[in-house]
């Protein structure tokens, strides 16, 4: 009998007060907030490659220089030095038999100081080959860079809404959807050296680094009803 009145008092309620609960004025839109930063994180990956008859050297081969690496590395207190992939495989020759094995092994740096980095990979190239060097974005400059994005662009959608809320003519707005699309990944910029020209017999000078910047950028989109 309840559900029957209930249902009577829905029906026999005028068309316009039904349509007071519903959306009206909503706008959609989106602000974007961004940011160069210096790139302050040098990543660097260097390897050796070594080919022997038998594996069981391969592998003394490759630990003995990538201790004697991480040896050094030790002692650059402001470089990170970590062991990467290592691995071993056949190389075939005539008649598709074994010839030999050619193992490869790899080690990682990470260095917020350029210079000591730079003198580490000189010291390195001894033994070692540089195949990969980038830069990017500290893991604490990037989060500092995303908190300081979210308040630009949060006031940037406040100060948005007013404006549309003045040209629309309304007194006022309030906000009913709003969300934050996080942070760009990251983006590793290519890394710039400069060395002066070596000589066949010259020792390895050492590098200088240009580690360029990366742009962060932010958004908010959300929906506000005027008022």
């Amino acid at each position: 009998m309840l559900r029957i009145a209930l249902l009577f008092s829905l029906l026999s309620m005028p068309v316009w007060a039904l349509a007071e609960n519903e959306p009206y004025n909503r706008v959609d839109f989106q602000v974007e907030a961004a940011r160069e930063a210096a790139n302050d994180l040098l990543v660097a990956n260097m390897s050796i490659e070594v080919q022997d008859k038998h594996p069981a050297r391969i592998a003394q081969r490759l630990n003995a220089a990538l201790n004697d690496a991480l040896k050094k590395a030790a002692a650059f207190g402001n470089v990170k030095a970590s062991s990467g992939g290592q691995n071993t495989h056949p190389v075939y020759g005539k008649d598709n038999q074994i010839d030999a094995w050619r193992g490869h092994g790899e080690l990682r740096l990470e260095s917020r100081d350029f210079k000591s980095a730079g003198e580490l990979i000189m010291q390195l190239q001894a033994t070692l080959q540089l195949t990969g060097l980038s830069f990017t974005l500290s893991p604490e400059t990037r989060t500092q860079i995303e908190n300081d994005l979210v308040d630009g662009a949060i006031k940037a959608f406040q100060r948005r809404a007013d404006t549309i809320r003045a040209a629309m003519g309304a007194r006022a707005y309030r906000t009913v959807h709003f969300s934050i699309n996080g942070g760009m990944p990251p983006v590793y910029a290519k890394a710039m050296m400069r060395a002066a020209p070596m000589a066949m017999d010259a020792a390895i000078p050492e590098p200088e680094f240009a580690g360029g910047d990366t742009r962060m950028t932010l958004q908010v989109s959300g929906t506000i009803e005027l008022q």
